[in-house]
């Protein structure tokens, strides 16, 4: 037996955005930049309020401050527009502060406008949030933010996807739902690298939002969080952390990504951290390695980070 959650209304399609109509008095959360991009003009809101200075892993303390300033306010509904970042925080205050959520992704990698969980800093150290209440009351898919993305924010936002997909599907949390949904989504993530079609990222993005968000990630993404903690965009850290895992869980994903990786040119990484202090941090981590399909041990985590620190990974 199985069960699968996700939002209540997902809407899906180009220029799918501005055909909806948002009530008056919601609170816009969002990232600096965003009206210089034409996002405001594009959504078309009237009468509201925005916090536009969400920044990259975001903190607990910037979802403090915007329940402070405008818990006074008579807020209809928390919009989140913008990328992953954006979308945690957004999904948590709208939870905190009990309202409705519409979450607008301008990024395709993440899943966060279909996931139950959000991923925040607490005393500058990534923790992810699973709860029902996460969820969006709306999502709305518009592939027209993916045009002029940045090569770097596409890059990240791929893998960060291509990540989630390819792990999920090895989760011991899995069934065939959620196989079903991975699947699909490495397929079109793969597709869309190949011939060079940005709609089929999109939809792949989408898919592995529904499939890992019903199973799980694992030591892929229970690996990069101390390199994020290091300021390394998520996206980069996956290319390699993922990658190693792959190959430590013999999953059938492992060729495929790491091809994909190369073809992407990312530039190598290295932790910091002593590796012994990094590998008792990950260790923690039992929402992620609970899940990984093999068992792993201290001894283990400490040589796939030198692994990445060897610039061996994609050997």
């Amino acid at each position: 037996m199985f069960t699968i959650k996700q939002p209540s209304e997902i809407v899906y399609g180009k220029y799918s955005v501005p055909k909806n109509n948002f009530p008056d008095n919601c609170l816009l959360i969002t990232s600096r930049g965003a009206n210089e991009r034409g996002w405001l003009d594009y959504i078309k809101l009237k009468n509201y309020f925005i916090f536009d200075q969400v920044e990259n892993n975001p903190s607990m303390t910037t979802v403090d401050k915007i329940i402070r300033d405008f818990s006074n306010e008579k807020i209809s509904n928390v919009i989140g527009l913008g990328g992953g970042s954006v979308l945690d925080v957004a999904k948590y205050c709208g939870f905190k502060m009990n309202k409705k959520k519409i979450l607008i992704p301008t990024t395709f990698g993440s899943g966060s406008e279909v996931t139950r969980i959000a991923v925040l800093k607490v005393d500058n150290k990534k923790q992810s949030f699973h709860d029902d209440r996460l969820f969006a009351d709306k999502a709305i898919i518009d592939s027209y933010f993916i045009e002029n993305t940045p090569d770097k924010i596409f890059k990240n936002s791929f893998v960060d996807a291509l990540a989630q997909c390819s792990e999920g599907y090895d989760s011991k949390l899995g069934n065939e739902y959620t196989k079903f949904f991975c699947e699909e989504a490495f397929r079109y993530l793969e597709n869309g690298i190949i011939t060079e079609n940005k709609e089929s990222v999109v939809l792949g993005s989408f898919f592995s939002g529904i499939g890992f968000g019903n199973c799980s990630t694992t030591l892929g993404h229970a690996l990069s969080y101390v390199f994020s903690n290091e300021g390394i965009s998520h996206g980069h850290a996956l290319a390699f952390t993922t990658t190693v895992s792959h190959k430590f869980n013999d999953s059938k994903y492992f060729v495929r990504f790491k091809n994909l990786i190369k073809k992407l040119n990312f530039e190598p990484i290295k932790l910091k951290m002593n590796l012994e202090d990094a590998s008792e941090l990950i260790l923690d981590d039992r929402k992620h390695l609970d899940n990984n399909p093999k068992l792993v041990t201290k001894d283990d985590i400490i040589k796939l980070l030198d692994i990445i620190n060897s610039e061996k990974t994609l050997e």
